[in-house]
């Protein structure tokens, strides 16, 4: 089997790719790329045996066949070749690769394809179309927000729920709630599921720059991303997600607007003199002023800022880890924020000023209980 590609161009497939492969694999195979080839269609696919991902591109070939090709020797083998065609000669009999450029030959031991994982057959699935850009934005605002934790696992991904009035793209980590809708992806039929965070962090480095719609298929236990010569496919997180409608507190009688960015850089001077294990700020509305303080009392450092704001309500003073605030804030892009209060004991939510016709980003923080030690 042989085939002819430009280095440049295969490497840029290989690459875009390369993120899935294990380090340190249960499977050695899974340190493998599988190259098939049917119809001077060469595709690769690499698997973590979670997720696996296939991508496609034309080549000049002489028949058809599947091989496992080492993926990091491979990788570093293009990296070091300028831009030239390269000619890939596989023996499929002793699984070994030759590759032939203007400069030389390389000869590599790959590996039976038939020991590479299959991807699963979703048999009946439902289907959903999602444009690039919207589903890239709500991986931006909830990928963020979901826990490490493994031993919560509902909470290792992005819940998605569908129905006639919109999508919910949702996560959490007990820390932070982010609730992210759009009101125009709707389907005729009523679903959740979760999707782990690796797929998404797989997905947000490989969606087109440009708008394009992105076909997504799923049953219970996978789903399937794909889009011109790109394919994702990834296990679902079988769980039940936590009921975190309850946990969004419906009475704010305490409303703040302030400046965005003005906000971050007090917080970032603030944190460097809060406590290094529970990064807690207090934050104290009077009037038309928000004071931001911390301390720590084991090497007595304390810090306070005042900044100006538009605020409705009574006064109230609360405290939050301000990395996670931080974080909240940093995935916002208006100009100004919208912070709605009610007790301090009690969650605090943040909007974006402003929100597109079609979206509703709602994001929550839970509060610190403040101590006072005058």
């Amino acid at each position: 089997m042989k085939f002819i590609v430009p280095s440049g161009t295969i490497l840029k497939k290989l690459s875009s790719i390369s993120s899935v492969v294990p380090s340190s694999p249960m499977v050695p195979i899974l340190e493998n790329f599988l190259f098939e080839i049917e119809a001077n269609v060469l595709n690769i696919t690499a698997s973590d045996l979670q997720n696996s991902v296939v991508v496609s591109m034309e080549v000049e070939a002489e028949e058809n066949g599947s091989l496992a090709v080492p993926a990091k020797m491979l990788i570093d083998t293009l990296r070091n070749l300028p831009e030239q065609p390269v000619t890939f000669s596989f023996n499929l009999e002793n699984y070994t690769i030759e590759i032939s450029s203007e400069n030389g030959r390389y000869k590599l031991a790959g590996e039976n394809a038939s020991d590479f994982p299959k991807l699963p057959d979703l048999g009946r699935v439902d289907k959903l179309e999602i444009p690039s850009d919207v589903l890239a934005d709500a991986i931006h605002y909830t990928l963020f927000a979901t826990s490490a934790d493994e031993m919560k696992p509902s909470m290792n991904g992005v819940f998605l729920s569908l129905d006639s009035n919109g999508a919910h793209f949702v996560s959490t980590d007990t820390h932070r709630l982010i609730k992210y809708k759009r009101e125009d992806l709707t389907s005729d039929f009523d679903t959740s599921i979760i999707v782990h965070k690796r797929a998404l962090q797989i997905l947000k480095t490989s969606l087109p720059s440009e708008r394009e719609i992105v076909n997504i298929e799923f049953n219970p236990s996978n789903i399937i991303f794909s889009f011109s010569n790109y394919q994702l496919t990834s296990r679902l997180i079988d769980e039940r997600f936590p009921d975190y409608e309850k946990a969004i507190p419906v009475d704010n009688d305490n409303v703040v607007t302030i400046d965005r960015q003005e906000l971050i850089n007090c917080l970032k001077r603030i944190l460097i003199y809060a406590n290094k294990t529970t990064n807690q700020v207090r934050l104290k509305l009077t009037g038309g002023e928000l004071a931001v303080s911390a301390e720590d009392l084991d090497f007595s450092n304390e810090a306070n800022e005042r900044l100006f704001c538009e605020h409705h309500g009574g006064d109230i003073e609360i405290g939050f880890n301000a990395k996670f605030f931080l974080e909240v804030l940093n995935h916002i892009h208006t100009d100004k924020v919208l912070i709605k209060l009610s007790e301090p004991n009690v969650a605090g939510l943040v909007f974006p000023e402003s929100q597109n016709q079609d979206e509703d980003i709602l994001m929550l923080i839970m509060p610190f209980v403040l101590y006072n030690y005058a």
